[in-house]
Parts: C-alpha cells; sequence; structure tokens
C-alpha cells in the first residue's frame, strides 16, 4: 500500500529555516510528480510547491517563490521542501501529495 510519511515540522523564529522530509512507498516513486501543500487554521489547503519525476523542472506558489526549494531523491523515494526567510504567515500543516495519495502532515509554527 501507499504510504507517505513527512517529518522536519516545528518551531522556528521568523527568518529562520526548516527542511522537511516526506518518505514514500507503495508506488514507483520516479514516476510522479510529487506535490507540496499547507493548510493553515481556519483556512483551505492551497498549494505550495511541485516537482516532476526526474525533478528537472519545479513550480512554485507566488507567496513562497524565492524562499522555499523542492527537491527530491529517487534513489530514497524521498521528496524535500526546504524552507527559508520563513514568516509567521507561513505557519501551517505541511502536506506531501503523490500518486493521489496524502500524508499526515507535519506542523511548521513561527514564531518570535
Amino acid at each position: 500500500q501507499v504510504h507517505l510519511v513527512e517529518s522536519g515540522g516545528g518551531l522556528v523564529q521568523p527568518g529562520g529555516s526548516l527542511r522537511l522530509s516526506c518518505a514514500a512507498s507503495g508506488f514507483t516513486f520516479s514516476s510522479y510528480f510529487m506535490y507540496w501543500y499547507r493548510q493553515a487554521p481556519g483556512k483551505e489547503r492551497e498549494y505550495v510547491a511541485h516537482i516532476t519525476g526526474t525533478g528537472g523542472i519545479t513550480n512554485y506558489a507566488d507567496s513562497v517563490k524565492g524562499r522555499f526549494t523542492i527537491s527530491r531523491d529517487n534513489a530514497k523515494n524521498l521528496v524535500y521542501l526546504q524552507l527559508n526567510g520563513l514568516k509567521p504567515e507561513d505557519t501551517a500543516v505541511y502536506y506531501c501529495r503523490g500518486y493521489s495519495y496524502w500524508g499526515q502532515g507535519t506542523q511548521v509554527t513561527v514564531s518570535s
């Protein structure tokens, strides 16, 4: 069965950095685009970024462009989201998505 497990969230001060990871299993990882979404309290889940199967093409929401970087390691079935220059408005549960499945999410809180 398909599993997506996120990790790496936490509490960070404004301007800080985190690296989120998503471990995938149960499907041919390198064949699929992988996505990161986030959901802030009281808001709809929103798209953050995606990466193609080979990792050659990435795309970002305007709100994170230039601060976040998505990458993947197909040998390890991992997708990453590097979060730099964090702002309080980045506070949310971050989810990875692939093969039409969702992970359980990891909480990112940006606060002084």
